[in-house]
């Protein structure tokens, strides 16, 4: 049976221009674009790309903070059959000179403030890369500019390129806790899946929905959020090129009416424990968290002042995005809820077999967008994807109503007295005490080289360490929890090391106290 075409760039953009060509798409710090002219941007920079001497299945980077000009490289990037390879913005220069040398791109689309990084770079490295910037540099003859590229007066008319469903689409590199980063492998099917499953099923968008991703667009979650999921029906994207800050979240939400808001555990926190006004966040319909998991007295607390609901979820870069989610019909503040419909879940335990209701295990996941492996690296694609199935890293347990609930990365976990401890439900315990921020704990050894949990605490502003503040933690979460869970030891710090999504990396924290 003969394949048909199919090129995700062509569907997210074909679909829109009927109905709504001239709807706005994406408003970013300075400009909005409409469907319509988004259609001809993409078509231009595509063949700026043929036209520079990339071919199909050639790679290029894209480092760029989010505006206007990033969906039109990453979707003009697909459309002509080139593979973008997407970056963090806020990585250390030997991050990026690894990714460089290890992907192969033969160029570079970048935002301005980042130039210098990779002409340095490219220079070091002598790989004579095509240096391609968001804005234009008239004094700079060498470096060619997606704005000047965009606004040129003639019109193409450029085919997509013959891709299918199952053709290599775009990386992500994913950044487990330890070891080199892995350049995670996506088809063209995998970016409308989620649309499919997660947008149309858990968020229900709509096209009149405005929709604002705090997490930036070179994450999974954040392209979901900002591109994939509004361009599926023809909704508006809001596009925000700095860090989000809570006056900048407030502002964003009032001054768009944002319907759907897309955030992180550490900055619903963050949000939750500032005097912001209310009155920001009227247009708002539904919030959503993924990331890291979210505490229940988040969850319950945004519900109880703004009157809407925040979804929790769990989502990979292996799997693009949340396929495991509360749902708004059913939402249980602390537990991650069901598998999104179109994908299945199971939990393996340390002997292998399958665990049964109330029995921890590694979260293993069966979906549509799933990446197909990690790039030059065989051994831990063999690891991580095992037939269908893909391993998370994740330890969860599944209640006897299909709930699943987050324990913790595995390399996370501890044993206490020979029962695994979650650290997520310990920080969880902690951050509901009036005092705490933020917490996490870690795996310490007591002095008979026995293993119990260590708390790092984040204490709101205006409160003091003083001798009993350890004891009144102490009890607070035994209160909450099976008492041999409560931490050991306490270590007060001013903040704690994450992520750029969030997490935090409570292996620096190990590292540490070693």
């Amino acid at each position: 049976m003969t394949k048909k075409y199919y090129n995700a760039a062509y569907d997210l953009i074909s679909r829109n221009l009927l109905n709504n060509k001239d709807k706005i798409a994406f408003i970013d710090n300075h400009l909005k674009i409409s469907y319509e002219k988004l259609h001809k941007y993409i078509q231009r920079f595509a063949q700026e790309l043929k036209d520079l001497g990339l071919n199909q299945n050639d790679k290029v980077i894209i480092c760029m903070h989010d505006s206007i000009y990033y969906p039109i490289c990453f979707l003009g990037a697909i459309w002509s059959g080139i593979i973008p390879v997407c970056l963090n913005t806020m990585l250390p220069k030997k991050d990026y000179e690894y990714m460089l040398k290890d992907s192969e791109a033969k160029a570079i689309i970048f935002s301005s403030p980042l130039k210098k990084i990779f002409e340095t770079l490219n220079e070091k490295l002598n790989k004579n890369l095509l240096l391609i910037s968001d804005i234009d540099y008239k004094e700079d003859a060498n470096t060619i500019s997606v704005e000047s590229t965009i606004t040129k007066s003639i019109n193409t008319n450029l085919e997509p390129a013959i891709t299918f469903e199952d053709s290599v689409c775009f990386w992500l590199y994913s950044s487990g806790s330890t070891g080199s980063p892995k350049g995670t492998i996506h088809v063209h099917k995998s970016l409308i899946s989620t649309a499919n499953t997660y947008a149309k099923s858990i968020i229900k968008i709509k096209s009149d929905d405005i929709c604002f991703s705090a997490a930036k667009l070179f994450f999974a979650y954040g392209l979901g959020n900002a591109i994939t999921f509004p361009m599926s029906v023809g909704a508006t994207s809001i596009l925000m090129s700095d860090r989000p800050t809570l006056e900048s979240v407030s502002d964003v939400i009032n001054r768009h009416k944002v319907s759907i808001f897309f955030g992180v555990p550490t900055l619903y926190a963050s949000l939750l424990n500032s005097n912001f006004n209310k009155e920001d966040y009227l247009s708002l319909r539904l919030s959503v968290s993924a990331g890291e998991a979210l505490p229940a007295h988040l969850c319950e607390k945004w519900n109880n002042l703004l009157g809407i609901k925040v979804l929790d979820g769990i989502g990979s870069t292996e799997m693009l995005h949340i396929f495991i989610s509360n749902s708004i019909e059913e939402t249980i503040p602390g537990a991650s809820g069901r598998p999104v419909p179109g994908y299945k879940a199971r939990l393996i335990k340390d002997d292998g077999v399958e665990a049964q209701h109330n029995e921890i295990g590694e979260l293993e996941i069966n979906g549509p967008s799933s990446a197909i492996s990690y790039w030059n690296k065989p051994d831990k694609s063999k690891i991580t994807f095992k037939n269908e199935w893909t391993r998370t890293g994740d330890k969860y347990v599944r209640d006897i109503n299909g709930i699943y609930t987050y324990c913790g990365r595995a390399d996370d976990m501890m044993k206490v007295s020979g029962q695994y401890v979650s650290p997520f439900e310990v920080e969880a315990a902690l951050q509901s005490h009036k005092s705490v921020l933020e917490a996490a704990v870690i795996a310490h050894k007591d002095k008979d080289n026995l293993i119990k949990p260590k708390a790092f605490i984040v204490l709101k502003d205006n409160i003091t360490i003083n001798e009993g503040l350890e004891i009144e933690l102490n009890n607070h979460v035994k209160k909450q929890l099976t008492p041999f869970k409560y931490p050991r030891w306490y270590e007060f710090c001013s903040e704690l090391p994450k992520t750029a999504t969030g997490k935090i990396q409570r292996y620096k924290l190990r590292e540490y106290n070693e």
